[in-house]
């Protein structure tokens, strides 16, 4: 039995697998969704599929003609997608906790990853969707950078903005809450001064859930599509670096607080490591 939560509690759902089909997306969609490289997925009967709480706190954004994106409303955790014809429930990986019994069999549509991460690992590799899916690819818009400047924005685009110069650190996070949060391997953020930061449209757009026994922890959204967005907390802004249109210029410094990081996911880059928190 392996169960699902969004960060805030609200959504709930269980399965009994078996799990089958972990592949990790790189696409410009879940990235900006997820706010991070990549988003992992894994595929289990529908029919052993139950929602446990929380179906009313979830709302769906179309991001494709054939496709729909789903969140809780509450913390902008992404929920699981459910294909009736295909008798599929498909997961993201980092909301679930036990046993998978499974790892991650491939990285999909790498001919669009993020410029910024580097895959090390020796899966397979796909340039789109694998040709045994037999599906077709979406078109995105490409983005074009003013130097010195790097943009970013929402997967729906209400909320854009913009930061000046490279960000002051990078930091790739396995806490338990980054990936209830973020619905993924880790978090994947970088910090920026507040004066290095804009908003171009949409501030009114974003959410914020904050942890409530946290003392800072906290995400932020966009209400339409629940697309990771940045938050500005006092001298800095936190971006997730997944909401980035073009390359920032850094490159993640270390992975923190990996005695918390998910059993299916193997570190294979020479990032350092920190247990817990990084150096002051």
């Amino acid at each position: 039995m392996v169960r699902g939560d969004c960060l805030c509690g609200r959504v709930a759902y269980e399965a009994d697998g078996p799990f089958r089909n972990m592949m990790s997306c790189h696409c410009s969609m879940c990235r900006k969704h997820h706010g991070t490289a990549f988003a992992t997925f894994v595929g289990a009967p529908l029919t052993s599929f139950r929602w446990l709480s929380g179906e009313r706190s979830i709302q769906s954004y179309q991001s494709s003609p054939n496709g729909k994106r789903s969140f809780c409303a509450t913390c902008g955790s992404v929920t699981p997608m459910l294909f009736e014809q295909n008798n599929l429930a498909l997961f993201p990986a980092g909301n679930l906790s036990g046993d998978l019994g499974v790892k991650p069999e491939a990285h999909l549509f790498v001919g669009s990853k993020a410029p910024w991460y580097t895959i090390t690992d020796s899966l397979p590799q796909h340039a789109e969707y694998p040709p045994e899916f037999a599906v077709a690819s979406v078109p995105r818009p490409t983005v074009t950078a003013k130097p010195g400047v790097t943009p970013g924005s929402c997967l729906c685009g209400d909320v854009a903005f913009e930061t000046e110069g490279t960000p002051q650190r990078f930091a790739l996070c396995h806490c338990s809450r980054c990936r209830r949060g973020r619905s993924a391997a880790h978090g994947a953020n970088t910090f920026v001064k507040s004066e290095q930061f804009r908003w171009i449209r949409g501030e009114s757009q974003v959410v914020s859930y904050q942890v409530p026994e946290a003392e800072r922890f906290m995400v932020a959204f966009c209400r339409r599509c629940g697309g990771a967005a940045p938050r500005v907390a006092g001298p800095m802004a936190v971006v997730p670096a997944g909401t980035y249109d073009a390359d920032p210029g850094m490159r993640p410094q270390f992975h923190i607080f990996t005695a918390s990081k998910a059993s299916w996911f193997e570190i294979t880059d020479e990032i350092p490591q920190y247990p817990e928190a990084p150096p002051a």
